[in-house]
């Protein structure tokens, strides 16, 4: 089996590049499903219910979150009736949403868990711990993908590692930047640091240059707006055995927009 994890979905342009591109990669490469990271797919800031739906017609079957979970207000009211969408599982007990999801397809069956990082992040419960209860729960019998949305690239490959061989894949998104560190860990775990971004590329992480360059000159806050022009799809393929749980292979993937 072949699953596509997709890298954090930024406003228009990345839900636009998203949608022209999933199902031709889908068909064209023999992949089986999607999940896709969409906290930044309103406008740069979270998401809502109308969004999610987008994604899923647009060839995601599952969708995680993370810090911006909660950019759009009514969404917190919205987020429970949304299957196959998980926010990270080490918020606290008390917001609304789930942690992680079991997706069914027609020929196997795959959990997808959200988790966010504390380095250099917003408050939130230990992810390491918060990732061995959500395993707890999980089907014993069924692949295990895991978007671990952090910031610090020691936190994630400590984290990868932690995990192998108890999970299928582990990919990173929130820098919007995708590393090469794409491997298989010796444990039959998918790993790679950042899942980079669906977005405009000629950009400042996928907002417009010129706020996020005068904030860097000058220290004054600025609005961070999704930039225009074109845009990339980037994420990673990775090749497992639904039986053994194991990832046999993960390559990089970009689709780009000439410039």
């Amino acid at each position: 089996m072949k699953l596509l994890m997709a890298g954090d979905v930024v406003g228009g342009p990345g839900r636009k590049i998203f949608a022209r591109e999933v199902k031709k990669l889908k068909s064209s490469h023999a992949i089986d499903a999607c999940i896709v990271n969409g906290e930044n797919a309103a406008a740069g800031s979270g998401i809502t219910s109308a969004l999610a739906k987008e994604l899923f017609d647009a060839g995601a079957d599952a969708i995680t979150l993370g810090d911006h979970t909660w950019g759009q207000k009514e969404f917190a009211g919205q987020i429970g009736g949304i299957e196959n969408l998980v926010r990270p599982c080490n918020f606290a007990k008390e917001c609304p949403g789930k942690g992680w999801t079991l997706v069914t397809m027609p020929t196997f069956r795959f959990a997808v868990v959200n988790v966010m990082g504390r380095t250099f992040m917003a408050p939130c419960d230990c992810p390491f711990k918060a990732m061995e209860e959500t395993l707890r729960a999980i089907p014993k019998d069924v692949p295990v993908f895991v978007d671990f949305h952090a910031e610090a690239t020691s936190e994630k490959i400590t984290f990868g590692r932690y995990f192998d061989g108890r999970v299928t894949a582990i990919c990173g998104t929130h820098t919007h930047v995708q590393t090469s560190d794409a491997m298989v860990l010796p444990g039959g775990t998918a790993y790679l640091t950042d899942l980079g971004m669906c977005g405009p590329y000629v950009s400042s992480i996928g907002r417009k240059l010129e706020p996020v360059t005068k904030k860097f000159l000058t220290g004054m806050p600025g609005k961070f707006e999704v930039a225009d022009g074109p845009a990339t799809l980037e994420g990673a393929v990775i090749t497992f055995d639904p039986g053994t749980k194991k990832a046999t292979q993960i390559e990089l993937c970009r689709i780009r927009d000439s410039e």
